[in-house]
């Protein structure tokens, strides 16, 4: 299915797996049973865990290409036409009659979210629904949404040599399948907490270095634990007032890819993806929130000393 070239590489990042369209409502509270509220705000707009890192690796002025699948439906062309207006390469998105999912967000003023998600009948790509060949990226992100196609093309970029990051953000059919075979095994505290089955966060990191070479524990607003080739660390969170934390692992798992991608320093690509989680946190809604190169660069500097 896929083939390796030879010479320059086609793309810095490719992103696979979901992609979606969001419904963003501000409430002052979440609704209680039999309880009509009114939204402060809303926001629609195209999200998903790989098309959002596909859009912030865009944004921090890099060559970035999704792959994943978006209906024919209304939802389907709006998120299409964002991904296309972000300068991300759409030649790999399959669209079909199936609905676009969607989720449904719900957000508190001190950032907290509940979200309702549809997919209704929309099924798994099949590992020959994406014809690859060609391609040739620095790195491939995977989010486990779509784990047919991709582990068929995580055995192909590790003969390769391609980086693979894996966005850990829950245990599922995709992660599990997926998490012995990437180089970064970049997981949420969530899927920290399924997959020991304890809330050991240290006990969990320790066990996934069996998985992978590097492991990463994103904790929110309590930072990162990382072990990297049997050294471990951790590194706070910057110090932000949360709005919405919606996207922020998107966020946090595109720019760790583009930094991998733009060779950075161990410490400082840590820094650089919770730059971009930090930054995903001060505004509603996912999208909106993924931030450029001068966002990120002005963080970094303000809290380089």
């Amino acid at each position: 299915m896929q083939k390796a070239l030879a010479g320059e590489p086609t793309h810095d990042v490719l992103c696979v797996g979901h992609a979606s369209y969001d419904l963003v409502f501000s409430v002052p509270h979440h609704p209680l049973a039999d309880e009509k509220i009114f939204a402060d705000d809303f926001l629609a707009c195209g999200g998903g865990p790989a098309a959002n890192a596909a859009v912030i690796v865009a944004r921090l002025g890099l060559n970035a290409a999704f792959a994943g699948y978006l209906g024919n439906d209304l939802y389907g062309q709006s998120h299409a036409l964002e991904l296309v207006q972000e300068g991300v390469d759409t030649r790999y998105v399959v669209r079909g009659d199936a609905p676009t999912p969607l989720s449904c967000v719900l957000v508190k003023p001190n950032g907290d979210r509940a979200l309702v998600n549809f997919k209704g009948a929309t099924r798994h790509l099949n590992q020959d629904e994406i014809d690859f060949t060609g391609i040739r990226p620095k790195v491939i992100l995977l989010d486990g949404h779509e784990p047919s196609l991709s582990v068929s093309l995580a055995d192909w970029a590790r003969t390769c040599g391609i980086p693979l990051v894996l966005d850990a953000g829950s245990l599922h059919e995709g992660t599990k399948a997926l998490m012995h075979k990437v180089d970064y095994l970049v997981a949420s505290e969530k899927f920290a907490k399924q997959w020991l089955q304890d809330d050991n966060e240290e006990e969990a990191l320790a066990r996934l270095a069996s998985q992978s070479p590097v492991v990463v524990i994103t904790l929110g607003e309590r930072g990162l634990i990382w072990r990297n080739d049997g050294v471990s660390g951790s590194l706070p969170a910057f110090p932000i007032q949360a709005i919405d934390s919606t996207g922020a692992g998107d966020a946090f798992h595109g720019a760790f890819a583009a930094g991998i991608a733009k060779n950075l320093g161990w410490e400082e690509l840590l820094r650089y993806a919770s730059a971009a989680g930090a930054l995903c946190c001060q505004t509603s809604g996912a999208r909106a929130g993924l931030a450029t190169s001068n966002d990120l660069s002005a963080l970094l500097a303000k809290f380089s000393h």
